[in-house]
């Protein structure tokens, strides 16, 4: 006997919703130390804000934007990274309630 499993869409807006707001939880510095490579981008994301920041908007120097683009894009990466796993979890979740129990 086959069973029929409905398949969900990949964006399928509960789990993109509780997604979302995993991946900003996991911006704790506790749960990137977990993953040493994601921890590295974290720091230089922290470090290259605080130049980003310390460099008075108005003062004449090479690449007046260079900085503070590097650091929005570390930051994306960190949210892009951290959203995706938490997809890969909430999907998986789903997967796991939605089959039935064999014994």
């Amino acid at each position: 006997m086959t069973m029929h499993r409905r398949s969900r869409p990949l964006f399928d807006p509960p789990i993109v919703r509780r997604a979302l707001w995993g991946s900003v939880l996991k911006f704790d510095p506790r749960h990137q130390l977990r993953n040493p490579v994601m921890f590295t981008v974290w720091a230089c994301a922290l470090l290259t804000t605080g130049l980003a920041i310390q460099r008075p908007p108005g003062e004449p120097h090479a690449g007046t934007g260079f900085v503070p683009a590097v650091a929005a894009w570390l930051w994306f990466t960190i949210f892009f990274a951290n959203f995706a796993e938490a997809m890969a979890e909430g999907r998986g979740k789903a997967q796991a309630d939605s089959e039935p129990t064999r014994l």
